[in-house]
């Protein structure tokens, strides 16, 4: 009589003409979302449930409604949004920062959603209140995250998308180094109507 092979131990093998995952599934799960330093004293870091007033303020600034959406109008809103931003990180679904200096109130959201762990991309979303607009600080967290996303994370392929007449937004992904690939036609429904939208994209191997 002769005895059977042992089972196979391991990761199965990827089936012969598969596309492997960019990044495996687990690895954002994995890790606590870390806290990253910018200059001139400004940070990113979680989201804290105390950042509550400071979510709904960014809901009534005229400037961030003109050009977000999926905004909060109340604290109890803004609690609501902030767990759900904890729970996509553990769900590997977005990645949300809040900009504050060290200790301080958030002034600015910055982050990934549309995340897409296993084809290597996510979209950038970002606003700043105004107290903190002017200095550049948008241009130097959406260059800090943006590293994070291909260094630390692994991911190939980042989109920057905006409305045609949002010039600011504009400026922010050319100076962080994202270049324009085009524009999508009637992309995205704002409060005045349809908008075409530039698409900006960073890939591997950019910075």
């Amino acid at each position: 009589m002769t005895s059977s092979a042992p089972p196979p131990t391991g990761p199965p093998a990827t089936a012969p003409g598969a596309i492997p995952a960019v990044v495996p599934a687990g690895r954002m799960a994995a890790t606590a979302q870390p806290v990253l330093d910018l200059p001139n004293g400004w940070q990113l870091r979680p989201w804290h449930p105390s950042d509550a007033d400071a979510l709904a303020t960014a809901g009534r600034d005229p400037a961030i409604r003109q050009w977000n959406r999926l905004l909060v109008d109340t604290p109890e809103e803004a609690r609501q949004r902030i767990e759900r931003m904890h729970d996509r990180w553990r769900a590997e679904q977005s990645a949300i920062w809040a900009l504050a200096r060290p200790g301080g109130e958030a002034m600015g959201l910055i982050g990934w959603g549309d995340i897409d762990l296993a084809g290597g991309s996510a979209e950038i979303l970002y606003w700043i209140l105004p107290a903190a607009r002017g200095g550049g600080v948008m241009v130097e967290a959406t260059r800090r995250v943006s590293r994070w996303a291909l260094d630390d994370l692994g991911l190939h392929r980042l989109r920057l998308c905006h409305s045609v007449a949002n010039q600011a937004s504009c400026r922010v992904a050319t100076k962080a180094g994202y270049s324009l690939e085009g524009t999508m036609r009637s992309a995205l429904l704002h409060a005045d109507g349809w908008h075409d939208e530039h698409l900006h994209a960073l890939v591997q191997g950019d910075i």
